[in-house]
């Protein structure tokens, strides 16, 4: 699964590379098995991370690093990876969503990249990671309508479906889901993607019944 980086994006950060896995997966409501792993890395990180602390953290830091480069303001759109770290140092805890979205935010929490996973049985065409346009909107998951402007989005032939700070309802995964696509976002490099997809790739295929299609780094 090829995305394609544009030029505008690469121009104000040339660091980007983006780990994707396309799979076959099952969807559950929920897996007792995998929120365990969770809850012990939620527990993990509210004992040692301080709020305080959350930005400094090297993946955060580079990815906020980049949304200022955008012209993004990133403690008004914060980045997923570290919205999820403040609501467990904050000792709110994680939400429940079904298995595929619980991976998706246990590697987020390893990884402190952003990661994003999509029904690709809902887009349409090539995938291109760009620069949203000043004024764009979309309706995010459960947020209502985002303002996506200067944001990092992903777009195929129906506009834009995922950003690193929100996605949109289009492309979100369900119960009916099947043909997924998660992407890990760096902002600084391909070095330690490799590990992170090996985990995702592990955890989708035990607690998933995961097929892997394909498993690549894409860059510009």
């Amino acid at each position: 699964m090829k995305i394609i980086i544009d030029d505008k994006i690469n121009e104000k950060c040339n660091k980007v590379a983006i780990g994707s896995i396309e799979a076959y997966v099952r969807v559950t409501e929920n897996n007792e098995k995998l929120w365990n792993i969770i809850d012990e890395k939620a527990k993990e990180i509210e004992n040692s991370v301080p709020v305080k602390t959350i930005n400094t953290i090297k993946n955060i830091a580079n990815s906020r690093a980049a949304y200022k480069s955008f012209g993004k303001d990133p403690s008004r759109y914060r980045l997923s990876s570290e919205a999820l770290y403040r609501r467990i140092a904050r000792g709110i805890g994680l939400y429940r969503v079904n298995n595929v979205v619980d991976i998706n935010n246990l590697i987020s929490l390893n990884s402190a990249y952003s990661v994003g996973t999509y029904d690709l049985d809902k887009i349409s065409g090539d995938i291109h990671f760009t620069i949203a346009e000043e004024g764009e909107t979309y309706a995010g998951i459960g947020k209502g309508e985002l303002n996506i402007s200067n944001l990092p989005v992903f777009y195929d032939d129906k506009g834009k479906f995922g950003s690193t700070t929100s996605d949109s309802i289009r492309a979100m995964i369900t119960t009916d889901s099947k043909h997924i696509l998660m992407n890990i976002i760096s902002f600084n490099g391909e070095e330690e993607l490799d590990k992170y997809m090996d985990e995702a790739c592990e955890y989708l295929e035990k607690y998933a019944d995961g097929k892997i299609l394909c498993k690549e780094i894409n860059k510009w």
